[in-house]
């Protein structure tokens, strides 16, 4: 952590970016609506991680995708600021456009060089149709797109698990798995305040074991508000 003149502490920016498949299979089964719901849910949780985090000033944008893509919230917005407006579903799957629009931001500039590793959370429900593979070979070849805390939530049984797997980039990471509304308020809910707590930790290396284990917020305060097991209901997605 970075001390200014006289001790007070110099915060560094986290970007966290929620990259989102906005396809029209997400249109189906009420699942658009859960990820909007979810998102919104997990707001005061992400503020609350970011404040208990005094090295780092969270900046939060979200990505869009399904015919092309396009930037849901362009500008970054501070955490304690943030308000989710809503997404619908429609087309098809273009996530390596996606890819292409937070590589493009992840380069310096417009990022900075000093700076905590961004975050970047990717939500879908199918497969990517178009080549997503060469676009997040460009997002790896930023240093900053390799630094990141990349995390994925396979929305429904349908989700291309392998494609997810990808993006984590991590054998011992696996895709958080959700299968109706639910187990999606969780699993969003987890994976951006352990990212958060992960990407803004002095060692995130050494942090990064959070991301594979379920009693990860087991020593805050509210945790009887925090289901953060693997969900084991009904499939209903």
């Amino acid at each position: 952590m970075l001390q200014r003149p006289g001790g007070e502490v110099a915060s560094r920016p986290l970007h966290f970016i929620w990259i989102l498949d906005c396809s029209g299979s997400m249109a189906a089964q009420g699942k658009m609506a859960a990820l909007n719901n979810a998102i919104r849910e997990a707001i005061p949780h992400m503020q609350k991680a970011a404040a208990e985090n005094a090295n780092a000033k969270m900046l939060v944008r979200a990505v869009r995708f399904s015919t092309g893509a396009d930037w849901h919230i362009k500008d970054p917005m501070p955490i304690e600021q943030f308000v989710w407006s809503d997404l619908t579903a429609d087309g098809v799957t273009d996530m390596g456009k996606a890819f292409r629009l937070v590589t493009e931001q992840l380069k310096v500039p417009p990022m900075p060089e000093r700076a905590l590793p961004p975050v970047l959370v990717l939500a879908s429900d199918g497969q990517a149709t178009d080549d997503y593979k060469t676009a997040l070979q460009e997002l790896m070849s930023e240093e900053w797109g390799k630094k990141a805390v990349r995390m994925a939530i396979a929305i429904g049984k349908d989700a291309d698990l392998r494609m997810l797997q990808d993006f984590i980039g991590h054998a011992e990471l696996q895709p958080l798995l959700a299968n109706n509304p639910e187990s999606l308020v969780r699993q969003i809910r987890w994976a951006s305040t352990v990212a958060i707590r992960v990407a803004s930790s002095p060692k995130p290396e050494e942090e990064k074991n959070l991301l594979h284990h379920g009693d990860a917020l087991d020593d805050q305060d509210d945790h009887k508000d925090h289901d953060v097991s693997p969900p084991d209901d009904d499939l209903v997605w």
